[in-house]
Parts: C-alpha cells; sequence; structure tokens
C-alpha cells in the first residue's frame, strides 16, 4: 500500500489529472464556483442586518447602505416600528435565498463528485479487464477491489467536501473578518487574540488525523485483500480446521484497523472542545471591550455573529483539508492503477473474417517470471481441423501453451502463427473470438443458467441455446431444473456438480462456435458417468475444428491427430498414439502406469 506523504500528494498533476474528469460536466463547476463567491459575501450580511435592527430598536440612529434601501417601502422610514419590521421582513426573505442557494451549493458539488467517479471507475474497471493475468497473479484481489471501489469513492470527497468546499469557505472567514475590520478594526483584533491558540489546534490536529487517515485506508485494504481470499478459500481453511489460525490473523488485522480510528477519534475530541473554548474566549474578550469602550448593543451582537461566522467555518476546514488530503492519496492509488502500461495488453488491429485454425509454435521461451523458464524452445505445428493432445506430469508447461496461444500472457521469445501469421498482431476481440476454451475449474457466476451459457450476449437466441445444450445432452437435465433454464446458479456453480459444470461450459463453447477448442483437463476428477457424457459432447465440439487437448486420462487423446509428450517444460515426444506406443518412451510408461492403476481400481 502507498504511503504518500502530504508533500507528494499536492503535486498539481495528480489534482489536475482529477479536474480533467470535471470537463463534461463545467457548467455545473462553473456555476457552484460562482455560488460559491456569492455565498461568501452574502455571510456578512445577517449579522450586520441584525446590528442595524437591534441599535434602531434601542433608538438608536442607523445610516442604512443604499442597496438596502432599495428593498425598503419608502414609507417605512418614518415609522422605527416599520422599518425595524421591513428590515425583518428582508432579512426572512434573505435567509431564503441564501438556504436556496447553499442547497444548490452543496448538491451541486455532490452531483459533479458522484459524476466523476462513476467515470473514473469505468475507467478503472475497463483498464482492470485489459490487464494480463501475471499482474492479477500478483496483486491480491482485496487490493483491485479497494482501488476500484473504496479509493474512487474517496475521490468524491475531493468535490464534496475538498477543494472547492475549503477554499469557499476560506473566502468567507476572509470576506467577514473584511468586513469586522471596516467596522471596528480595534474590536477585530480584541476579538482575534486567542486566534493563535486556533491555529496550533488546527495544525496538530490535521497532522494527527492525516497520519491515522492513511493507517486507516491502508487497514481497510488489508481486512479487504484478506476477507475476500479467505471467503473465495474457505473450504481449505475447514477441511484443514485452520479457522482458529486464520481467526488469529484476521483478529490482528482488524485490531489495526480499530487502533487507527481510534487514534483520528481521539483527535477529533481534543480539537472540537478546543475551538469551543477558543470561541467563547473571543466572544468574552468582545463583551469585555464593548462595555468598557460603552459601545453600542448591535455591535456587540453583530460581532459574536460574526465571530461564529468564522469560527463555523474554520472548525471544519481542518478536517475538510485531511478528507481533501485523504482523496488525493485515493487519486494517486488509483491512477498508478490507469498509469500501469507494462501490464497492459497490446492490441493488434488484423480481424479476418474467417480463422481456419492453423497453429505453429517456433523455439517459443515463456516465463512467469525470468530467468525461472517454463517453457523451453516449444516448436510444434497443428494444421487447420486437426486435434492436438498435450500429456505430462503437473507443470510440464500444458496449460502455459495454452495460456499465451490465448495471450493471458505475453512470451519472451520466438514465434507463434496463427493461419501463418503471429497472433500479436490480431485483435483481441477477433483472437478469444476464435479460441474456445473448457477449463478443468470451471468458473460460472450468480445468475441464470441460461447467462451463464449466453454470458448475457443478446445475439444468441434462446432456440440455439436449446439446440446446442441437445447436441451436449444437458437440454433434458436443464429443464428437470426448477425454472429450467432461468434455475439460478450460486457463486462459482455451488448448486450443481463439477461434472454439470464441465457440460455447461461446453454449451457455452459451441454456441460461440470457435474455430480453435482448447480442453484444459477436461475430464479429470470427474466420475465414468459423467465422463461418458463429457466424451460424447467432446467429441461433437471438436469436429471440424482445430483442438487442443489436455487430459490426465489417456482414454480421452488417443484419437488426436498428434499428441505432445512434454516434461519440465521441453517436448521429449511427438506423435500419434501407436507411434508413441512402439517408441516405448516416456508416453509408454505413462500409459502403462494408468493401465496398472486401473487394473488396481478395478481388482478393489
Amino acid at each position: 500500500m502507498s504511503s504518500t506523504t502530504p508533500k507528494s500528494i499536492f503535486k498539481g498533476s495528480i489534482l489536475k489529472r482529477v479536474f480533467s474528469f470535471v470537463k463534461p460536466y463545467r457548467f455545473i463547476f462553473w456555476s457552484n464556483v460562482v455560488l460559491s463567491i456569492v455565498l461568501a459575501f452574502a455571510t456578512p450580511v445577517r449579522p450586520y442586518l441584525v446590528q442595524a435592527t437591534v441599535n434602531l430598536a434601542i433608538g438608536k440612529i442607523v445610516a442604512l447602505p443604499v442597496w438596502l434601501k432599495w428593498f425598503i417601502p419608502a414609507g417605512a422610514f418614518g415609522d422605527v416600528t416599520k422599518l425595524i419590521l421591513a428590515i425583518s421582513m428582508f432579512q426572512v426573505a434573505f435567509i431564503m435565498l441564501e438556504t436556496l442557494m447553499r442547497f444548490f451549493f452543496t448538491f451541486g458539488m455532490a452531483w459533479l463528485g458522484q459524476q466523476v467517479i462513476r467515470d473514473l471507475r469505468n475507467k478503472v474497471y475497463d483498464k482492470i479487464m485489459h490487464w494480463e493475468m501475471r499482474q492479477f497473479d500478483q496483486t491480491p484481489i482485496g487490493t483491485l477491489t479497494t482501488r476500484t471501489i473504496n479509493d474512487i469513492e474517496s475521490i468524491n470527497d475531493i468535490f464534496s467536501d475538498g477543494l472547492i468546499p475549503i477554499l469557499a469557505d476560506l473566502l468567507t472567514i476572509i470576506v467577514t473578518l473584511t468586513t469586522m475590520f471596516v467596522i471596528n478594526w480595534k474590536l477585530t483584533l480584541i476579538c482575534l487574540i486567542p486566534f493563535p491558540i486556533m491555529l496550533v489546534a488546527t495544525y496538530f490536529f490535521k497532522e494527527s488525523v492525516n497520519k491515522s487517515f492513511i493507517q486507516v485506508r491502508n487497514a481497510v485494504a488489508a481486512l479487504n485483500a484478506f476477507v475476500q481470499e479467505h471467503i473465495s478459500g474457505m473450504q481449505v481453511v475447514q477441511v484443514f480446521a485452520a479457522e482458529e489460525k486464520e481467526m488469529e490473523k484476521f483478529t490482528k488485522i482488524n485490531e489495526q484497523h480499530k487502533l487507527a480510528n481510534i487514534k483520528a477519534i481521539f483527535a477529533y475530541s481534543v480539537f472540537f472542545p478546543v475551538v469551543e473554548v477558543v470561541l467563547a474566549l473571543g466572544i468574552g474578550l468582545i463583551v469585555w471591550w464593548v462595555a468598557g469602550q460603552s459601545l453600542d448593543a448591535g455591535m456587540l451582537v453583530a460581532f459574536i455573529l460574526f465571530l461564529n461566522q468564522i469560527f463555523r467555518p474554520l472548525r471544519m476546514i481542518a478536517d475538510k483539508f485531511n478528507v481533501l488530503q485523504m482523496g488525493m492519496v485515493a487519486a494517486e492509488r488509483v491512477f498508478k492503477v490507469l498509469d500501469n502500461e507494462d501490464v497492459t495488453i497490446n492490441d493488434g488491429t488484423y480481424a479476418p473474417a474467417h480463422i481456419n485454425g492453423k497453429i505453429e509454435f517456433n523455439n517459443v521461451q515463456f516465463a512467469y517470471q525470468e530467468p525461472n523458464w517454463v517453457l523451453k524452445g516449444i516448436d510444434f505445428k497443428v494444421e487447420a481441423g486437426q486435434t492436438v493432445a498435450l500429456v505430462g506430469h503437473t507443470g510440464s508447461g500444458k496449460t502455459s501453451i495454452i495460456s499465451i496461444l490465448n495471450r493471458l500472457y505475453p512470451y519472451q521469445s520466438g514465434a507463434i502463427l496463427l493461419d501463418d501469421h503471429p497472433i500479436e498482431t490480431y485483435s483481441l476481440d477477433r483472437l478469444r473470438a476464435s479460441v474456445g476454451v473448457v477449463l478443468q475449474d470451471v468458473f460460472l457466476f450468480s445468475g441464470s443458467v441460461y447467462d451463464n451459457i449466453t454470458l448475457r450476449n443478446p445475439t444468441i437466441s434462446k432456440e440455439q441455446v436449446h439446440e446446442a445444450a441437445k447436441m451436449i445432452g444437458m437440454h433434458d437435465f436443464i429443464m428437470r431444473l426448477p425454472g429450467n433454464y432461468d434455475y439460478q446458479v450460486m457463486e462459482r456453480g455451488a448448486t450443481l456438480s463439477l461434472g454439470q459444470r464441465q457440460l455447461l461450459s461446453f454449451i457455452r463453447a459451441l454456441l460461440y462456435n470457435p474455430s480453435i477448442l482448447i480442453l484444459d483437463e477436461a475430464t479429470s476428477s470427474i466420475d465414468t458417468e459423467s465422463e461418458q457424457l463429457i466424451e460424447r459432447a467432446i467429441d461433437t465440439l471438436i469436429k471440424g475444428r482445430t483442438s487442443i487437448v489436455i487430459a490426465h486420462r489417456l482414454s480421452t487423446i488417443r484419437k488426436a491427430n498428434k499428441i505432445i509428450v512434454l516434461d519440465k517444460g521441453e517436448i521429449k515426444e511427438m506423435g500419434t498414439h501407436n507411434e508413441l506406443l512402439q517408441l516405448g518412451g516416456f508416453y509408454a510408461t505413462l500409459t502403462e502406469m494408468q493401465f496398472a492403476q486401473i487394473k488396481q481400481a478395478q481388482k478393489s
């Protein structure tokens, strides 16, 4: 997590980038800037009117400004009671107008903030969607969730409680102080005697809350990452009875979050009473000076109101500054996501109407992290319409081959050609639309069976879905579910068996009609009955397509046109089933081991 210091937070570039998202809503933005200026100059008007009203009530002659005379009927100037009533009515109307303007200012800034974070969140999520898979391998999901949700939400505070509100408060304080100096500069200096105490308290409050806010943000990110990871892996936690140990870890992270918040609460608990004490001292000095100098009661009341109008924004300005600072910290983190070009997949432009499916690997080297090579000089060719099977122990590089073919990861050297064109030149949309993948661990989203099959593609009709399900042999099973195709699948398909989830993924692959089909361990950990269904479905899927099959069970790869045997990232053998058996090498040994396991299982 970032530990950005205040000096680095307020770089103009960060603030400039945040406000670049305001451009589509510039009318609202500048309208609120104008409103903030109008409200700042309107703030001293009410205390001044109260002063005039009080002085008129005690029989003192008051010289009203010209602008006020425009709003008072001429007949009111000959009668003090009527004049007081007219000024009071003007005050009521003025308060209503001021309240309305404050509503538009507050709502406008909040509305602007929501528009900005919506646009920014869309941009960040779109960016994450186009990252290479290695970034997800290195970044905890909870951290990305924090960036996309919590941090972007904090950027809203830059608008609702940040820069413009702070500038509006500062302008209000300046205008009010100027008015006070114009009315009576000596009394103004007297009531500001305790002001240095306020400045010192504000500085320490800002520093204390800033540190605690950074700690809170770090703790929130840690909590998100921990909870996301452990809820996803709860089955492992429970199977190994690790609940108590994991609970201890969570308790420590949660304790750090609590302590960080308590530090912030303590700072607030000290700061606000100090503000009240300073305000009380200022009011006391006003009363003392007015009484000693025999000034009028109107001035006493007006200056008490003026002082409150200064301290009200001053009381909140340090808090708003910290909110702004945390918004800038969050913005810096979010922009790091947007600026991370190293992990963004470079899209090609080649998008042919049809891909035949000829695949060629030429001396391909690949490592998730160099120099730990996973694939070492891989060379093979698959003609369009052929089926190739990849065989080897766990970690031999089988899944890595299909990952780089689908451009989920970039390979370091060599070349991969698809229909004699480098795969880097293909448009990602066109490439991946032409490569269907059925994984061992089928991921189903929360939603209906229909939505999981079509992935909410509006161009796929129900008739097409039903036809594909019948071809795979799943239509009758789906029709027996409550709600049939509208049956709600729980997260990750928890309400369906592994075989059923696998068959649903086959329907999905068939519907998208890819030129190349990849089956990654599609029959592992499946019961015999489900395996027979899946093998029939595989025969349907691979017909007329270039297919790459990865499987532990040799029964699923015997029909392959070519079998590639991998070991530690290198190709050890290549040929048909019969050719490799006659060779008597690694594949033959693997076959004998499987047959021995099958015989042993039949005996037991």
